[in-house]
């Protein structure tokens, strides 16, 4: 651990090395966008920076540290060295599956080590069994892909040819994989440069003084966040995560939130053992207590600075062999069906604990959709997508339509698609009435319908097929998803949320419907005119404006009926009794871990 300077920093100087590391955060990004050539990364934005101090600790960025894990073994770490890694076991779950491919960048100054830069993005493909290696059959790591342990790919500034071509002869997309690999690591060194450009400016121990005050800075707000908004009473939620890809579950996430003194206590004690599917979250601990934090600084007040400085004051509890925490080699690749989960009950358990924190239940995962094959000159195509849903309804707004659980992740173009894969888009547009009623609406899942120009296979992922994305405080639960193959001759064939190797002809289509989200609030508490609104908008129908908001609209004319609303509120609410704290909808059949497949 680095001593602590004795340097004082003014409240200026903090402010501008706080936003000139803001920046280079982004710098990140920027260069790694403009380098990269798939479109997970290039358009779709599936990447994640972070810069830290000396030990590792993560000052500025979007997925808190790991580092002081690696540094414990790794053995010694030189300028221009470039590390490596993708293998979420030897970096106790900082990344989470295979197809994540993490950089770590030292940054010297003067010859001193004065912190990292690091960036991981998601690759195409890293070999494996089916293109985009998320097999929905895997029942072990070694069936997902290449695992790349922590290795210097550059030692002291020079490039590790051999180890370069063994990683990308391993893969299907080697080309856009060097791209992507090599945008990260441009991505790291600029930032690199920016934290020089600081020491130069202020010098290294104001620099390295400054560091220790953001930290410290989190810290103490998250501290009166911690105090004001958690109880010391225990707190339990639980909700379901449909099924692993081999029909067994669902299976149960259980947290108990509670606080003694200062310290915050998440305890998922209870959470359902590990699936024998790739679904499994082997999140690390920090990992764990970041997105516990930021989802505070989320809620109430987004002006404080996300960094490590506040790890020490959250306690989780996650027990091994559960699909929190799975033991080696459980599979890992389709993780975030039980990781987006994981904010589904944080929203629930932090709720019972102050009603402000409360959102309701969102799409609940990361939709992909993977179509591959040759065309017809024999140039081999593959396309990575992931797809997005409902947000849920909040204390303050509606929940967003078809948009991203994920912070700056965007929409690929369906320019783009039609224009580097041989597949035509359809329709792309929010499902009416998926978004659940609510004072606050929960978002509309998304309808995306694809024609296939090219033979070839897809794969599928997704969830809240089973399920229903939950309402909150009143609020009603959202609809969930499904998916449908119409081939060309017209028939159409139901399939399940997650398949692999689903066989397509040039003129068959893909129905792609992801999940919506749960509303907040009492629905007859929201101003007629925004129902209104939603129905004209094509996000509510007239049918669900009357029966779940007590809305009449007229269906000849499409005007709102005041009166007739008025009546109907005050029927509806002396019919109705006192509302759910939580709309669950239908409950999912559970398949005892006696009978589990595979």
């Amino acid at each position: 651990m680095t001593q602590r300077t004795a340097v004082s920093i003014d409240p200026i100087t903090l402010d501008i090395i706080e936003s000139a590391l803001k920046n280079a955060r982004f710098e990140m990004d920027a260069v790694l966008y403009r380098t990269a050539m798939s479109p997970s990364v290039r358009e779709q934005h599936d990447e994640f920076p972070m810069i830290t101090d000396p030990d590792g600790r993560m000052v500025v960025g979007q997925f808190g540290s790991y580092i002081p894990e690696l540094l414990k073994d790794f053995g010694p770490i030189e300028e221009g060295d470039v590390i490596l890694m993708s293998d979420p076991y030897e970096c106790a779950g900082s990344i989470s599956h295979l197809n994540d491919w993490m950089v770590i960048y030292p940054i010297f100054y003067d010859g001193q080590r004065v912190g990292f830069s690091s960036l991981f993005g998601h690759m195409m493909d890293v070999g494996g069994p089916v293109p985009g290696s998320q097999p929905q059959h895997a029942t072990t790591i070694f069936g997902e892909g290449l695992r790349i342990p922590p290795v210097k790919l550059f030692e002291r500034g020079k490039l590790n040819e051999s180890l370069l071509k063994l990683i990308l002869h391993n893969v299907r997309t080697p080309e856009m994989n060097r791209s992507d690999l090599m945008g990260i690591i441009a991505g790291c060194r600029v930032a690199a440069r920016r934290v020089q450009e600081l020491c130069d400016r202020f010098g290294k121990e104001t620099y390295l003084a400054a560091c220790q005050e953001l930290l410290d800075r989190t810290r103490r707000a998250m501290a009166k966040l911690i105090r004001r908004y958690i109880k010391e009473k225990k707190k339990t939620f639980i909700d379901w995560v449909d099924e692993d890809g081999l029909g067994n579950g669902p299976f149960k996430m259980q947290l108990t939130v509670w606080r003694e003194g200062e310290k915050a206590y998440f305890d998922f004690t209870g959470t359902s053992r590990q699936a024998p599917g790739p679904i499994n979250f082997h999140i690390n601990e920090g990992l764990m207590k970041m997105f516990c934090g930021v989802y505070l600084i989320m809620n109430t007040d987004p002006q404080i600075l996300f960094n490590d400085g506040f790890y020490d004051l959250f306690e989780v509890i996650l027990p091994k062999g559960t699909i929190m925490n799975p033991e080696f080699p459980a599979a890992v690749g389709n993780r975030l069906n039980t990781h987006t989960r994981m904010f589904d009950v944080l929203s629930g358990a932090l709720g019972l604990h102050d009603r402000q924190l409360g959102m309701a239940a969102g799409y609940g995962t990361s939709p992909y959709f993977v179509y591959s094959g040759r065309d017809r000159r024999g140039n081999y195509f593959q396309l990575v997508e992931l797809l997005f849903g409902g947000i849920p309804g909040r204390p303050h707004d509606d929940g967003l339509d078809g948009h991203s659980w994920w912070p700056l992740f965007t929409a690929n173009a369906t320019e783009y698609l039609e224009s580097y894969y041989p597949v035509r888009i359809e329709q792309y547009y929010p499902r009416r009435d998926t978004g659940g009623p609510g004072r606050h609406r929960g978002g509309t899942g998304i309808l995306k319908k694809y024609t296939f120009l090219e033979p070839g296979e897809v794969s599928i992922n997704d969830d809240r097929h089973i399920t229903h994305p939950w309402g909150i405080w009143g609020g009603r639960h959202g609809g969930r998803s499904y998916k449908k193959l119409i081939k060309r001759d017209g028939t159409e064939i139901e399939l399940p949320a997650q398949k692999d190797f689903i066989r397509v002809e040039p003129g068959d289509q893909l129905l792609f419907c992801t999940a919506g989200a749960g509303g907040w609030g009492d629905p007859l508490e929201r101003a007629p005119h925004r129902v209104w609104l939603d129905v004209i908008r094509g996000l509510v129908s007239i049918e669900q404006a009357r029966d779940g908001y007590g809305v009449v609209i007229d269906e000849r004319t499409m005007e709102l009926d005041e009166r007739a609303t008025e009546e109907l509120r005050a029927k509806m609410r002396e019919k109705r009794g006192p509302l759910p704290d939580f709309d669950f909808g239908p409950r999912p059949e559970v398949i005892p871990p006696s009978e589990w497949q595979g």
